[in-house]
């Protein structure tokens, strides 16, 4: 996912980075700063690659269970990095990303969680929405009793710029079905709320 997709016009985005520097008094004409809006514009093309993907397609690939019991499957502590849609600032973070499938359900492999997580924040993001659209493509695509996204992130919108609040983080979860309804369970999930880096 570290290569800009084909329907991004890296010549046009350079232009038009350009002209938000020139814009903004810093200058694109020094020999250390001349390729500064082509680097820009693929570095911004890079944190927004997953527009052009289907994070989903990682969820189609199935495996059997093993057993009866349905238990608790979680990828914990996933990195990721999105942009702030409003300020277009990073915000880093860690994810868990878990499911209680139906027993007998097909599940799918960890790596896979990490990917759906990774891939849906890599386009113009809030931290609220990314929750909701990792626990949304899980219940659409498994077999499921219930999900879980549990957030923790630094945004740089809060933490360089406005109030400066450095070091503080934004934490969120989101659960469904029975990681929402069963007190046990949730208790269960929300322990694994991923601590401060």
């Amino acid at each position: 996912m570290t290569t800009p997709s084909n329907t991004v016009d890296l010549d046009s985005a350079a232009e038009h980075a350009a002209g938000l520097l020139t814009a903004l008094g810093i200058p694109c004409n020094t020999e250390s700063t001349a390729a500064t809006p082509r680097r820009m514009a693929k570095a911004l093309a890079e944190l927004t690659a997953g527009v052009h993907l289907d994070p989903a397609r990682h969820l189609k690939v199935t495996f059997p269970a093993e057993g009866e019991r349905a238990n608790l499957i979680a990828a914990v502590d996933v990195p990721f990095v999105a942009l702030c849609e409003h300020h277009v600032l990073p915000f880093p973070g860690r994810a868990t990303v878990a499911y209680l499938p139906t027993p007998g359900a097909r599940i799918v492999g960890l790596s896979k969680l990490a990917r759906l997580a990774e891939e849906l924040a890599a386009r113009p993001q809030v931290q609220e929405r990314l929750g909701q659209q990792v626990v949304d493509a899980l219940g659409e695509h498994l077999d499921i009793q219930g999900a879980a996204c549990l957030i923790r992130s630094q945004h740089a919108c809060m933490t360089l710029r406005g109030v400066r609040a450095h070091g503080a983080s934004m934490v969120t979860s989101h659960l469904t079905g029975a990681l929402h309804a069963d007190p046990t369970r949730r208790a269960e999930v929300l322990a694994l709320i991923p601590a401060p880096s």
